[in-house]
């Protein structure tokens, strides 16, 4: 694990790899898979695994048992192979480009945007 979280790795599938995202939807993985095999990356997806749960109660005359909980939505961990990568760098240092070959941006990188547009840099607007 990282010594903090801009910088997360873990071993995926035997593969120690740099994280892109967790707890990712399919359609989710789909994108980022494609944008970083694009940017010559190597994706490793894994499922992510189901969360820890306390040992079930004992059910008594006085106490009923709950019914257990749904189960949670099928999530995946992303990582590229490379253990240096590091999607914040890799967005803001402009490393990333689309199929179009534009930059891509943060809006893009989250899907709220569909179409990466070039912007001027930020530090290239201050007065």
């Amino acid at each position: 694990m990282a010594i903090n979280q801009n910088h997360l790795f873990e071993e995926l599938n035997g593969v120690k790899c740099g994280i892109a995202e967790k707890l990712v939807k399919p359609d989710r993985v789909k994108f980022l898979k494609e944008l970083l095999e694009l940017n010559h990356y190597t994706v490793v997806v894994a499922p992510t695994p189901p969360p820890k749960v306390a040992a079930a109660p004992v059910a008594t005359a006085e106490t009923p048992v709950n019914p257990p909980p749904p189960p949670q939505p099928e999530t995946f961990t992303v990582g590229v192979t490379d253990i240096t990568f590091n999607p914040i760098n890799a967005i803001f240092g402009r490393l990333l480009r689309t199929k179009d070959g534009h930059v891509v941006t943060l809006a893009y990188w989250q899907q709220r945007d569909s179409i990466a547009h070039d912007d001027v840099p930020y530090f290239d607007k201050m007065p």
